[in-house]
């Protein structure tokens, strides 16, 4: 409503009154909604697919990192994070320090028995499901350092371990590898029974 320079108020309240009127009377029943959007929307967008399926797509897709690092095999997982090797297409460009956020442990280098309790500790705190991928030898076997006292021979001694990487180091080709065939894992996990692998 446009108010005109000189109309007084009870003629600004007169016109307000039969613009009110005016759509009172034409609002008696309601409007009826339209949807023919939604019949051609419906054929046109819908998936058929199971609750395993749906939910392994997403977590394969955003898997978060607890790293576990603690030797060279280190600077070859830091080289995924470049440009050149982009871990962010496979959503691992979350790097977690806290366990209680992270569903993938990455196992890079020596470990010693008196860092193993540690590890077991991040692993245990970690919420279900949960992957761990060991890479170079020795986070596989020990590598050179198997034999001594202080090392454990393999994270798979502590922890149970999805996927080896082997290496000494391991190039980040190869840590790709290892996360596809991961990715492959995750997406033939099933809720309604143990995981299986194919």
């Amino acid at each position: 409503m446009e108010i005109e320079l000189g109309q007084t108020a009870k003629e600004i309240d007169l016109h307000e009154g039969r613009i009110i009127q005016e759509l009172r009377s034409s609002a008696v029943k309601p409007l009826a909604e339209p949807s023919d959007w939604l019949e051609e929307n419906v054929k046109r967008n819908i998936i058929t697919t199971t609750v395993d399926r749906l939910l392994n797509w997403g977590r394969k897709n955003s898997i978060w990192t607890e790293t576990a690092f603690t030797a060279c095999c280190t600077f070859e997982f830091i080289a995924l994070s470049s440009p050149r090797f982009d871990i962010a297409r496979f959503g691992m460009e979350v790097l977690r320090s806290s366990p209680r956020h992270a569903d993938l442990i990455i196992t890079a280098g020596t470990l010693t028995w008196k860092m193993a309790p540690q590890i077991k500790r991040i692993y245990d705190q970690m919420a279900e499901p949960k992957w761990v991928v060991a890479i170079g030898a020795c986070g596989i076997s020990g590598g050179i350092f198997a034999d001594s006292y202080s090392v454990v021979p393999g994270y798979s001694r502590i922890i149970p371990v999805d996927v080896y990487v082997p290496g000494c180091p391991p190039r980040p080709e190869a840590i790709i590898a290892g996360i596809q065939l991961l990715r492959k894992k995750i997406e033939y996990r099933s809720i309604s029974k143990k995981a299986t692998s194919k």
